[in-house]
């Protein structure tokens, strides 16, 4: 089949997070398959700057007298993977985040930025762009592509749709002038269409048009029709129940793997575990933290928001600073989880490791250096820093939601003996119960040989892109043939 893959960011061209690393993996893996797959993206200041070989291959125009928008082709780094880059200036062509102001705020013009996108992938979509190649699906994701189904809809004919929702808790939401600069039909302007508590909701988009609508995980795709996870369209979402399935993601073990990573000095793997030891080291190095073999090791690497615990964290940080352990973070997010952080870090030099911002190499390390990978969150789509933590032998500590719950067993007698254990689960969301498993975890690594065992088990789990790739090409199909 022909694909268009439509996304804001992919792996290593853009990235903010995990929408990055499964857009630059899941088109690969669906290439693997025999599927003639093309990726679309944004073309921003950023990305130019890296791939700088990008030439022009079409235009389109996407909105009366702004001119024609230039469409670039390049391939993503280390594959034959076509990758179309929709060259708009006014949107694009600005230094930093693709999301967010120097100030750390939403660029002011972003509906209108990816509105034009989406008209670009509409264009290309329709084979409108004088490249001779039309799909016969466009995969969207998350709201900065949720217009495209919506636009798709009013052609006459039309490639097939499909949404994935990575996070329901971004929606895409702006107000009503905004809406009626956007010269989208009137009648979206309702509950049935766009509108969504008096403002234009872009995920609403994919939601209501698109022909099947994916999200990360099985767990999730079950809980985003409930109240507590539906962010006020679970509603929506029981309606098209039929259309929604949820497919875990994977991981790309050709960046992610102790035994081949580019990005770590001393590799290792479930048959050769050695190495671990070596980036311990270097990783307690790294963050100025004593180098103790015998101490265990906590790790994180995401984004500082409520979303994914930090706060949780702080709450418990004194009474588990009495515990013998260490703790390395890296990320960055909320101002005041960041300045919380930073005073954690004065308090407990020897003991919390503290790098704001991201880094990739560091974020490899993290997963190759520690011994268990702290993952609270109150809700996660999927995860993929669990997925990898398996891989590298970190076990995680998670608690029992989304892709969390799909991907991690907890250690129990009973898995022990059955020799399943992966990891360490918990329920509540609450500093008391992040303590207990985290305190159940230690109890653990005072136990060599059984910590060996469920080190050995999770390192031996395989969340390879090539599976969920399969259940896409099913759907895909299923889609083509009117299943």
């Amino acid at each position: 089949m022909k694909i268009l893959f439509a996304s804001s960011e992919a792996h290593p061209l853009i990235k903010t997070g995990g929408l990055a690393d499964v857009s630059g993996a899941l088109p690969k893996a669906l290439a693997g398959l025999g599927q003639d797959v093309r990726l679309v993206l944004p073309a921003y200041w950023d990305l130019l700057a890296r791939t700088g070989e990008a030439r022009e291959v079409g235009r389109v125009d996407i909105v009366a007298g702004m001119g024609p928008v230039r469409i670039l082709q390049t391939t993503l780094p280390d594959t034959d993977l076509s990758v179309y880059l929709v060259a708009a200036p006014h949107c694009f062509d600005r230094l930093g985040n693709p999301y967010v102001g120097p100030d750390g705020r939403d660029w002011p013009d972003n509906a209108q930025r990816f509105a034009s996108f989406a008209r670009a992938v509409v264009e290309l979509a329709m084979d409108r762009a004088g490249l001779g190649w039309q799909p016969d699906l466009v995969h969207c994701n998350d709201w900065q592509t949720g217009l495209v189904p919506a636009l798709l809809g009013l052609e006459t004919t039309r490639p097939a749709t499909v949404f994935t929702v990575h996070n329901l808790a971004y929606q895409g939401l702006f107000d009503r002038t905004t809406f009626e600069t956007l010269r989208l039909p009137a009648e979206w302007w309702s509950p049935q269409a766009l509108e969504f508590h008096d403002q234009v909701s872009f995920i609403k988009g994919g939601l209501v048009y698109a022909d099947r609508i994916t999200t990360v995980s099985p767990t999730y795709a079950r809980e985003i029709r409930t109240p507590e996870f539906g962010g006020g369209l679970d509603g929506l979402l029981n309606m098209r129940a039929d259309a929604l399935s949820g497919i875990l993601n994977g991981a790309d073990y050709s960046q992610w793997d102790p035994a081949t990573d580019p990005l770590l000095r001393h590799h290792f793997s479930a048959a050769q575990p050695q190495g671990k030891a070596a980036n311990k080291t270097a990783l307690q190095e790294a963050f100025g933290l004593p180098q103790d073999a015998h101490l265990p090791l906590l790790v994180h690497v995401g984004r500082l928001v409520e979303q994914k615990g930090i706060d949780l964290l702080l709450d418990i940080l004194p009474e588990l600073m009495t515990r013998p352990l260490q703790v390395a973070l890296l990320g960055s997010g909320q101002k005041q989880l960041e300045d919380a952080l930073r005073t954690a870090q004065a308090a407990y030099p020897r003991r919390f490791g503290l790098r704001l911002g991201y880094d990739e190499p560091l974020a490899h390390l993290l997963e190759a250096g520690g011994d268990a990978f702290l993952m609270p969150s109150r809700f996660e789509p999927c995860g993929l820093n669990q997925i990898y933590s398996l891989r590298y032998g970190t076990l995680p500590i998670v608690r029992r939601t989304g892709g969390l719950a799909d991907t991690v067993v907890d250690t129990d007698a009973a898995s022990l003996q059955q020799g399943t254990a992966t990891g360490f689960v918990f329920d509540a969301a609450s500093p008391e119960a992040l303590l207990a498993v985290i305190d159940r975890a230690l109890t653990l690594y005072q136990q060599p040989d059984a910590w060996a065992r469920v080190m050995q088990t999770a390192m031996r789990q395989d969340y390879s892109w090539t599976r969920s790739a399969q259940r896409y090409v099913d759907l895909y199909r299923a889609l083509a043939t009117g299943d």
